[in-house]
């Protein structure tokens, strides 16, 4: 996969690349990153690539350099997204990351008070944010997007399944507790038996049930309008009535 990054900053991004998945991905060579500095793209040296608002209120970056450093980016892509992070775009979620597997996407990272509008207009595809608050720059989300996407090309993580129980990956539902060695630790909770127990359809309807709790107690928003099948009801209710004493 192809991803191009739009950036007056792209050193920020030489930590991810060292590290982790992200690294992984590339050495493998099923990711591929790119970098576009709009700077590049200024006719002259001192030409700035920011400008004063019209009418007050801050500095966004000048369209001219942004639109050939969007330009150079589409030369080298196919079947492309082109997105802009910011706080107006709508929330991701991993529906919608799953949406870009089969594209060629590249991220465009505002600075200051954001971009000319002529710019998102006619050379954005869409604007996308990762919450409702306000950071410096468009770097950080961009890093975000790129590690989710990279954890769900197939390949990069060594264990194929170990993004199926993942989080909101999971039927859209938070993952179980988790537990490791040692098997006791003073003063806290035993773990699970059912967990030590080696039956394997027992671990697998347990990791359901309090999937399913889990998301019942921290994230009940997720099981709005979620219809669950008989199983999910009765392991659900089966939790509940564990957790609220009823039994």
């Amino acid at each position: 996969m192809k991803i191009s990054v739009i950036s007056l900053f792209p050193k920020m991004f030489e930590p991810i690349l060292n590290y982790g998945i992200i690294r992984q991905g590339i050495k493998k060579k099923l990711l591929k990153l790119n970098f576009w500095n709009p700077k590049d793209f200024t006719k002259y040296k001192k030409y700035r690539t920011d400008e004063a608002i019209y009418g007050g209120g801050g500095i966004i970056l000048r369209p001219e350099p942004l639109i050939e450093a969007i330009c150079a980016a589409k030369k080298e892509l196919n079947n492309i997204q082109t997105i802009y992070l910011s706080p107006q775009g709508k929330v991701i979620n991993i529906t919608y990351i799953n949406s870009l597997l089969k594209k060629d996407i590249i991220l465009v990272c505002g600075r200051y008070k954001g971009i000319d509008e002529r710019v998102i207009k006619h050379y954005i595809d869409e604007e996308v944010s990762i919450g409702d608050y306000i950071l410096s720059g468009g770097e950080l989300p961009a890093m975000i997007i790129i590690d989710i996407i990279t954890r769900l090309i197939p390949g990069v993580l060594n264990n194929i399944q170990s993004n199926r129980t993942d989080s909101f990956y999971n039927n859209g539902f938070l993952d179980c507790p988790n537990y490791t060695r040692p098997k006791n630790i003073k003063y806290l909770q035993d773990i699970p038996p059912i967990l030590l127990s080696g039956n394997h359809k027992k671990i697998k309807e347990w990791r359901l049930k309090h999937s399913l709790g889990n998301t019942w107690l921290k994230r009940p928003d997720l099981l709005k309008n979620k219809k669950l099948t008989d199983t999910e009801i009765y392991l659900l209710n089966n939790f509940k009535k564990k957790f609220l004493n009823y039994e």
